[in-house]
């Protein structure tokens, strides 16, 4: 997955849309941005339908305090129904989805003063910081947790397999692929 900064304001009445499946045999519907080619292999830049949503637990305090990712697997169910129920508060409905979580319903109006900005620190790659907005916190166990979801759209990219099915790029089929895709996206926007 891949945060981008496309344009949300996408027309999506036209658009096809293709569900991907995890492992687990969850499910993520997603809008089909764009298709394309390359030696005879179609390739599909894809939008969830539903607003991705991360959490983080809060740790120290002060001027130490740190936001943590919690990650899919560290998720417990106590932590997945907190998040649901301040969710529901907001008349957001919080779904399990495949590679990531994701909320239904119309998110609130942004404001300055809940965008939580994550630096990312990676050696191997240059990326921005990614800006995020608080939908709501929670306690679980004497711990602050934080419910997030990205400002800028989340992407996937897949390649269509010969049963009709899209697969994920791993993170080194897209480097192989991205000057490809760039172009083709660039030459589309002219």
């Amino acid at each position: 997955m891949y945060s981008s900064e496309f344009s949300e304001e996408n027309d999506h009445a036209n658009a096809g849309s293709i569900t991907l499946t995890d492992e687990k045999g969850r499910s993520l519907e997603c809008y089909v941005e764009h298709s394309l080619e390359v030696d005879e292999q179609e390739y599909v830049l894809l939008l969830p339908v539903d607003s991705p949503i991360e959490i983080f637990a809060w740790q120290g305090e002060g001027d130490d305090e740190e936001a943590i990712l919690v990650e899919d697997d560290d998720i417990t169910d106590e932590i997945l129904s907190n998040a649901q129920a301040v969710l529901a508060e907001q008349n957001l409905l919080l779904k399990h989805s495949a590679y990531a979580l994701t909320v239904v319903g119309e998110l609130p109006p942004v404001e300055e003063s809940e965008i939580f900005t994550l630096e990312i620190e990676d050696e191997e790659a240059d990326l921005e910081p990614e800006q995020l907005q608080l939908l709501a916190s929670f306690y679980h166990q004497n711990q602050e947790y934080a419910v997030y979801t990205p400002l800028d759209p989340l992407l996937f990219f897949a390649r269509i397999t010969t049963t009709g099915k899209p697969e994920l790029l791993s993170p080194e089929e897209f480097r192989k692929v991205q000057p490809m895709l760039e172009e083709h996206l660039f030459n589309e926007v002219e």
